[in-house]
């Protein structure tokens, strides 16, 4: 989503692509963020989090679509307003910028396999949203490996997953009988392949980053290394 519980009040985030100066640390402005834990912010994202088994719940076990709709729509609201209330009340967090980026991909994940669990959505969507969150996983160990922190999100990666997290109501909704599913299906799946398709974007760019930064991890080593 958008708001990364107040993670735009840190440093913006570099263009997709750019090589960073040689010994810069992208992601620093998180890293600068106050080391908080007991905040309003911080406690709606955990909110968040506690909502993912409710509506893993309700999409499988009673199928109460209605229902999970509406605990997304809360998660929806609660994502918006921890970001509003880190910078009404000066309370961003290092904690909050890693749970609230946390809490989407595993609404994200958790509702993807629901659907195909229930035949919504086609196994190869699922699979190619997977793969990207274990790519991106990779890139995540190899930063870590150099010492950098995780890279800021970018703009498409917050633009993806709220077209995504609107969308997947939509299919919901789709999936039933009547005039309302007839009207939402083909804006359910409009968003559906828009957002899957700047989620993989987001993601490519953000393996064009992780390249960037070890290509310049190595200019700045190899001349150390002659000396």
């Amino acid at each position: 989503m958008t708001s990364s519980n107040g993670s735009s009040a840190a440093a913006p985030v570099p263009e997709a692509g750019a090589l960073p100066l040689a010994g810069a640390r992208p992601g620093a402005g998180r890293e600068a963020l106050p080391d908080r834990i007991w905040t309003v912010p911080n406690a709606l994202s955990v909110l968040r989090l506690l909502g993912v088994p409710l509506f893993l719940w309700l999409l499988l076990g009673p199928e109460a679509d209605r229902w999970a709709v509406a605990v997304l729509m809360v998660s929806g609201f609660t994502d918006w307003l921890d970001g509003k209330l880190a910078r009404w009340l000066d309370q961003s967090s290092r904690l909050g910028a890693l749970l609230d980026p946390a809490a989407d991909r595993l609404y994200i994940v958790s509702t993807l396999v629901a659907l195909a669990l229930r035949g919504i959505v086609p196994v190869w969507m699922v699979a190619l949203l997977l793969g990207r969150e274990v790519v991106l996983g990779v890139m995540l160990l190899v930063l870590r490996h150099y010492g950098y922190p995780p890279l800021q999100v970018h703009y498409l990666g917050k633009a993806a997953t709220l077209l995504l997290l609107y969308a997947f109501p939509g299919l919901l909704l789709a999936d039933g009988s009547g005039w309302l599913a007839t009207v939402i299906t083909p804006f359910a799946w409009a968003f559906t392949i828009w957002g899957t398709a700047l989620y993989l974007l987001a993601g490519l760019f953000y393996v064009v980053q992780v390249a960037g930064i070890l290509r310049a991890e190595r200019r700045t080593v190899v001349p150390r290394t002659a000396r």
